[in-house]
């Protein structure tokens, strides 16, 4: 098998499927359905990684964006109030049906986990208020609401991609793959869409060559400050110490050196260990046959 191909095949592999997308669909149909009857909601609709299509599989934490009525209730019983309010309102409420499945809130979200024999593993529930042409969600770091808008991150994923001859995404999820194989060093993993957004330009020369700048490009800048590209929420990597994102670079650094090591590989034909070294640094959903 060459390069080129195992390539090809590993972009096949982190495609979900019309049926995980169906299966998506349902799922988060009925988790809306029964928290519109409990909070009114004003519209909901899958968001993240999924809704921009940069999502590999397995499908975990698939975002789904719940919006409040501006009612007088909601206002005064959840926006007035700390985050942690909302997000416990909602974390009871989805106990009441779906019980064990519910973990304690995180940052912003609260999970619904059904187990790693399912289609779509987990959901992520957002409650969120649209507000001056925006929205803002609960946050639990910072002790208020921070604005937000998931509807600029896909338009400007969907351009990146067109720019790059559609390549753009599949690069994205393969670096996730990547990130999920070093134990998600790179938090949140939205990270890697803000950064390539800015590293990875056009024209796309080829996955191998693109990995490997963007591996380069990453390690010398990961350090820095990535705003939200919305000019909205606060920075996407606020999450990350200094000293995490140090040994990231580092890690990075380390990746691009294993890029640049299988494409000399492949240059000088030895397409088999080329491939093998793509495997160890991508991981065992890139074939090596």
């Amino acid at each position: 098998m060459t390069v080129a191909e195992a390539f090809e095949k590993f972009r096949s592999a982190l495609e979900i499927t019309e049926s995980e997308q169906d299966a998506a669909s349902t799922r988060q149909g009925e988790i809306r359905e029964f928290l519109d009857r409990r909070f009114e909601l004003e519209e909901d609709f899958l968001t993240g990684s999924y809704r921009r299509n940069t999502k590999m599989k397995p499908l975990k934490d698939v975002d789904i964006f719940c919006v409040l009525k501006r009612t007088q209730t909601n206002v005064d019983r959840y926006r007035r109030q700390a985050p942690a309010v909302v997000l416990g309102a909602f974390r009871d409420a989805l106990r009441k049906e779906y019980g064990d499945k519910v973990a304690d809130p995180g940052r912003r979200s609260v999970s619904v986990d059904f187990g790693p024999n399912e289609r779509i593993m987990s959901f992520d529930v957002v409650p969120a208020f649209a507000e001056s042409g925006h929205y803002v969600i609960p946050d639990t770091t910072t002790g208020g609401w921070i604005a937000t808008d998931p509807t600029v991150h896909e338009e400007k994923a969907t351009a990146k991609n067109k720019a790059c001859g559609d390549r753009w995404k599949p690069l994205v999820k393969m670096v996730k793959g990547w990130n999920r194989h070093r134990d998600k060093i790179i938090r949140p993993s939205f990270l890697i869409e803000v950064m390539a957004l800015e590293l990875v330009e056009p024209p796309f020369e080829n996955y191998p060559y693109e990995i490997q700048m963007f591996f380069a490009n990453a390690s010398e800048q990961v350090t820095a400050e990535w705003p939200d590209p919305a000019g909205l929420g606060p920075n996407v990597n606020d999450a990350m110490s200094d000293a995490e994102k140090a040994q990231t670079a580092t890690v990075l650094q380390g990746a691009q050196s294993a890029a640049a090591r299988a494409r000399r590989l492949a240059e000088r034909g030895n397409e088999i260990d080329a491939v093998r070294v793509w495997q160890e640094l991508l991981g065992p959903l890139f074939p090596t046959r």
